[in-house]
């Protein structure tokens, strides 16, 4: 869908994106009236700080904050994404923004711009091993406190057992 045939509410908020940030929005894809945009890490935090605080936009409500391991995808470097589901209640309007990290990459907390990233950021480190630089408290969140590894890993190896999980001899 070309943008010129896009719904409005969607073309403002690209519009008023590009006006204040110009090249930070990396890549924009509009599919089945969803859209969704591609930023840097370093840019993620201003960009969903006007998104929340813009009186037009008002995207006052983080849904969801979910990782991708892109392991095995054509193009799949930087290894993994983390995908940010925003909402407006007052605009009933949803976009998509997304940062791309190698493993090791921190991408910016954003528990300052909506406080319900802090369990959300803490499950994508917990099972994919993305630290969240600025995070008020990155200690696992589903997985016990000794566990070994990310399980949501494409490389995690699933045929090995946990120790703990192991039966003792009877």
């Amino acid at each position: 869908m070309s943008e010129a045939t896009e719904p409005a509410a969607e073309g403002l908020v690209l519009q008023r994106l590009r006006e204040q940030f110009g090249d930070a929005l990396r890549d924009v894809k509009i599919w089945r009236h969803e859209t969704t945009i591609l930023l840097a890490p370093q840019d993620l935090v201003r960009v969903c700080r006007f998104l929340r605080d813009a009186s037009d936009l008002a995207f006052d409500f983080l849904s969801s904050v979910v990782g991708v391991d892109r392991l095995h995808l054509p193009d799949n470097s930087p290894r993994f994404e983390v995908v940010y589901n925003l909402y407006s209640i007052q605009f009933k309007r949803r976009l998509r923004l997304k940062v791309r990290v190698n493993d090791g990459e921190a991408v910016p907390s954003v528990t300052g711009v909506w406080e319900s990233a802090n369990w959300h950021e803490r499950e994508v480190a917990d099972l994919f091993g993305v630290p969240f630089e600025g995070h008020p408290d990155l200690r696992r969140i589903l997985m016990p406190d000794d566990w070994e590894g990310y399980p949501l890993r494409k490389d995690y190896p699933v045929e090995a057992s946990p120790k703990w999980w192991e039966e003792e001899p009877a």
